[in-house]
Parts: C-alpha cells; sequence; structure tokens
C-alpha cells in the first residue's frame, strides 16, 4: 500500500496549483486547436501556465520525488517533439498536439526550479 505524505498548506497549494495547470492546458489545448485562440490569448493562457509550472516546482515536490520529475519532463520533452507528425491524424491530432504542447509549457518551468534545487542540494553537501 503506498504511504501517504503529510499534507501541509504549501503541498495544498501546488497540488492544486499542479490540477489547475493540468485542466488549463487541456482545455486550452482543445480550444487552440479548434482555432478559437488568437495569439494574444495563446500567450496569456502560455504565461498563466508558466507561473502556475513555479507554483508546482517551489512547493509541490519532496526530495523522493525530484529523479522521477525530471525523467518525466523529459519524456514529455522527447513527446512533445514528435508531436509535430501526431497532429498529422485526422480529427484528434491537432487537439492532442497542442495538449502535449501546453503541459510542456506547464511543466518545464518546474522542471527548472527542481533541477536548480537538487543541484543547490549536490553543491551545498
Amino acid at each position: 500500500m503506498a504511504r501517504r505524505r503529510k499534507t501541509t498548506q504549501y503541498n495544498s497549494v501546488g497540488y492544486f496549483a499542479f490540477l489547475l495547470g493540468v485542466l488549463i492546458a487541456i482545455i486550452a489545448g482543445l480550444v487552440s486547436a479548434a482555432g478559437a485562440l488568437d495569439a494574444a490569448s495563446q500567450g496569456t493562457v502560455a504565461l498563466v501556465l508558466v507561473i502556475l509550472g513555479i507554483v508546482v516546482g517551489l512547493l509541490n515536490l519532496l526530495d523522493k520525488d525530484v529523479t522521477v520529475f525530471l525523467i518525466s519532463v523529459i519524456a514529455l520533452g522527447v513527446a512533445g517533439a514528435s508531436a509535430g507528425g501526431i497532429a498529422l491524424i485526422p480529427f484528434v491530432g491537432a487537439p492532442i498536439s497542442q495538449i502535449v504542447n501546453y503541459i510542456a509549457t506547464f511543466v518545464f518551468p518546474a522542471a527548472v526550479i527542481v533541477a536548480l534545487k537538487a543541484i543547490w542540494d549536490l553543491a551545498s553537501i
């Protein structure tokens, strides 16, 4: 059975920021694929996702989760790089591609912060 970690106020803020970021990425990806977002709206969505990613990076991860998180972000980056080919699939390709791109926009700021924290911890031994 998985052990639950102790919930603090910061963990719950980070948790809700993560859920909100993923939800915004999915909705924005679907709306963007439908052509309903102009460039200014896409920029605003990206800014909101970056801010939420920073919040997640600062508040949400425990030391034991760092490696798994960073490997997951690398896998997402590889998936995002191949999302252009997925966009060619009729009807579902463009939404999937846009969703992956928005999720990448959301998690990469968190990954930078987590990686810097890990480097800082290694350097301060």
